[in-house]
């Protein structure tokens, strides 16, 4: 549909998105019709503080002088954070807050929008939204998260609406907090926490906030709202000083994640809450409304057509929405598992909070406050001067001297199975570079358990002897760095192309297959893979016997540390999930039974292995797909590896099945090693999108991980652990530059980019 400039446009919903695009609509062209239906009264609001950050107001301030100037007075500013927990109070400071009533910006928008002509419909039902959408224009729905307009065009918008786990209630305070306050109660029905900050002067937002079971065990879902408020005040009674709580609307509820996969319909167009929500923890609802808000009145000022502008309003905002709500899910899920992080050192729990969303990080943090950044890492053992990620770390007898780990990654370059001088090259590089550690790809355990014809393999002397000039090379020229094997099969995902000649798709020449074997006679690709057969009894004695006899030569060519794969969907990790373990002997059925031959392959591992050599094994943690393993699956996956004696789980997920669903993101897959770490009490490998040395840095030193893998920063720069030291000025014993590598230790100079600025400018 081509859809002409809109003249005549009507807002539903007289929230702060509804109302500031209105005004600033009508500040760009006073001709424009414009009309705001709101169901409540004009003070009528739910809550009562609102933050906004820097580049929010900076926003403002260009777009319209008037609000930001009405609105620089009415803010209250802090800088502070303070975290208390079993009587400890850890203050960080440098974050610079803004915030100010609701109900009063409700006020400044309304009377901007009063000012500029626009008709405001109070206590008023706005008409159906096909009415609204055939009389006007542009119909800009700003009517939250429950949204009508929504639920009318569902089929177009195709919302995604997810509740989640806790039940928090919106108060207030009549005193002002002098920091961002977070306080954790450890009570008897469970663990329970508020949010505070100031708003005003003399007023305080205060949110309680529980897991659902804990708020029902406390006999909040049979108390009214007064009741509730008075159990809240006498609960956070120390962070309150003794003074009172008081509600406005409030109730319990719990939180909607509401994602839609179109933002515009027609002349119809979703803001704010309709179209997006983010968890209150990292204080973006409003913020993000106001900036739906300043995007849509700039595309429909720039673009020819309405069309255009909504499309290109959509493709502005959905990313930066995309990556808040990353960061909310992050935090909403931190505070839905705080139980997890109670027993953490005092310090290292508040670096944790602080920046359990990623949006803060260990560099950001120690910009912000450096003496509160430098006492973390005191407590976590940094030596004076040291990153977290130069810090030493032990399994079994093996002593990492830093925590970087050089993924595992196929390289589909080994002859029958036999690594060459590309693999040499692309370890030793890699040795050199820095990491604590560095991982082969999947070696594979036979010629049928090869993913590929260039996989590389550990069933033939050659392949033992190739291996130790590789392992030698690195013990010898990078003394310090680690170099541990990754042994696997590859079950139903064998007999493929290279992965440049087309990933997961089967050889061209029919002729040069080979027979595939898995858990279950299930396809990776249904109508295009081959159905493997299902393992028996004999075979599975023949596949364990391959996996000590490589696991010995491994030990043999002297690798630190092996590593078992059961990941990825190859074969050990086929019997591990239900979506492809369908056996109904005693290797299938429960998750008991489908652990039973990775166990067994393991205990056979490990006990043809040295015994102070460490033994890790990757997972998937999820399948990414509906009926697969869970991440409570996980943990008891993890548990049972761990008593059978691994040191450390790899921490993977997914590529199990080819209908997954991943969630991809920044560190998208560290949560699931979190949560192994802390419920299994294993030490843990976090992968997954972890790309810069202060993601690791803020990993390790939040608790969240142990060991970080990265494989494409590694194929992006084989020295990325030396240049991470170099970039944080780090020369001490966590790294180590080769000697010939010496001179090239600091970042090279660069050409002037820029020119000098004329000192003088004079009229033309």
């Amino acid at each position: 549909m081509t859809l002409t400039k809109a003249r005549k446009i009507a807002v539903v919903g007289g929230g702060p998105g509804g109302l500031y695009a209105a005004a600033l609509l009508k500040r760009l062209d006073p001709a424009r019709e414009i009309t705001v239906w709101e169901r409540n009264a004009p003070h009528d609001t739910f809550g009562f503080g609102v933050v906004l950050s820097d580049e929010t107001l900076g926003g403002i301030e260009h777009a319209d002088p008037v609000v930001y100037a009405s609105l620089r007075d009415e803010f209250v500013r802090w800088d502070d954070i303070d975290i208390v927990h079993r009587g400890a109070r850890h203050t960080s400071g440098g974050h610079g807050f803004a915030a100010l009533g609701r109900r009063r910006l409700l006020e400044i928008l309304q009377g901007r929008c009063r000012q500029l002509g626009v008709d405001l419909r109070f206590r008023t039902e706005a008409p159906p939204a096909a009415e609204l959408s055939a009389a006007y224009d542009l119909v800009i729905a700003a009517d939250g998260v429950r949204s009508r307009t929504r639920e009318t065009y569902a089929d177009a918008f195709r919302p995604h609406i997810e509740e989640h786990r806790n039940r928090y209630i919106w108060l207030a305070a009549d005193f002002a907090f002098d920091a961002f306050r977070f306080e954790i109660a450890e009570t008897e029905h469970g663990v329970m926490q508020m949010h505070g900050y100031p708003y005003s002067d003399h007023e305080s937002t205060v949110i309680i906030e529980m897991r659902d079971e804990v708020w029902r065990a406390a006999g909040f879902d049979e108390m009214d709202v007064r009741e509730s408020v008075e159990r809240s005040a006498k609960v956070f009674s120390d962070a309150l000083g003794g003074r009172g709580l008081k509600s406005n609307n409030s109730s319990w509820v719990t939180f909607r994640t509401v994602v839609n996969d179109r933002w515009s319909h027609g002349n119809c167009v979703l803001i704010g809450d309709a179209a997006h929500t983010a968890h209150f923890s990292i204080g973006s609802g409003t913020k993000l409304a106001v900036e739906d808000a300043l995007a849509l009145a700039a595309c429909l000022h720039e673009h020819p057509t309405t069309g255009a502008a909504l499309k290109a309003y959509e493709a502005e905002r959905r990313p930066v929405v995309a990556s808040t709500q990353r960061a909310a899910r992050a935090s909403l899920e931190w505070f839905e598992e705080l139980g997890r992080y109670l027993d953490q050192p005092p310090r290292q729990f508040a670096f944790n909070l602080l920046t359990r969303s990623r949006r803060v990080t260990h560099d950001n943090l120690r910009l912000r406050d450096a003496r509160f950044t430098e006492s973390v890492e005191r407590e976590f053992g940094c030596p004076e001067g040291t990153p977290p990620m130069f810090t030493p770390f032990a399994l079994r007898g093996l002593r990492l001297r830093n925590r970087v780990v050089v993924s595992p990654m196929d390289m589909y370059s080994a002859v029958d199975g036999v690594p060459g001088d590309f693999h040499l090259v692309h370890l030793g590089a890699r040795a050199l570079g820095g990491a604590g550690l560095v991982m082969t790809e999947m070696v594979c355990v036979s010629p049928r358990g090869r993913i590929t014809p260039g996989c590389a393999g550990l069933y033939t002397p050659e392949q033992a002897a190739a291996w130790r000039r590789i392992v030698e090379f690195v013990h010898t020229r990078a003394p310090g760095t680690a170099i541990g094997v990754q042994l696997g099969h590859s079950g139903r995902k064998g007999s493929t192309k290279l992965m440049w000649e087309g990933i997961d798709e089967p050889l061209p020449d029919p002729d040069d297959n080979w027979p595939l074997v898995a858990a279950s006679p299930i396809p990776y690709k249904p109508g295009v893979s081959q159905t493997p057969a299902e393992l028996t009894a004999a075979q599975l004695e023949e596949i364990r016997e391959e996996f000590t006899s490589a696991a010995w030569r491994a030990a043999r060519a002297g690798f630190d540390l092996l590593e078992l794969h059961c990941a990825h969907g190859y074969l050990l990790s086929g019997f591990l999930s239900p979506l492809t373990n369908r056996r109904t002997d005693a290797y299938g059925g429960s998750l008991e039974g489908r652990l039973r031959f990775p166990l067994e392959v393991f205990d056979a591992v490990r006990g043809v292995w040295p015994d102070d050599r460490p033994m890790t094994v990757r997972i998937s943690a999820t399948d990414w797909a509906e009926g697969g393993t869970s991440a409570d699956d996980a943990v008891a996956i993890a548990r049972a590896f761990a008593a059978h004696g691994a040191d450390a789980i790899d921490v993977s997920t997914g590529q199990v099945v080819a209908e997954e669903r991943p969630a991809y993101g920044r560190s998208y897959q560290v949560p699931y090693a979190d949560r192994i770490r802390g419920e299994a009490g294993v030490p843990v490998i976090s992968v997954g999108a972890i790309s810069s040395w202060d993601d690791v840095n803020s990993l390790v030193l939040a608790g969240r991980t142990d060991l970080c893998a990265l494989a494409r920063p590694h194929l992006y720069d084989p020295n990325w652990t030396l240049h991470a030291a170099a970039e944080q000025g780090y020369t001490g014993p966590g790294v180590v530059w080769p000697e010939p590598y010496l001179a090239g230790s600091r970042r090279p100079q660069t050409g002037r980019l820029d020119a000098p600025r004329p000192r003088l400018v004079l009229p033309g």
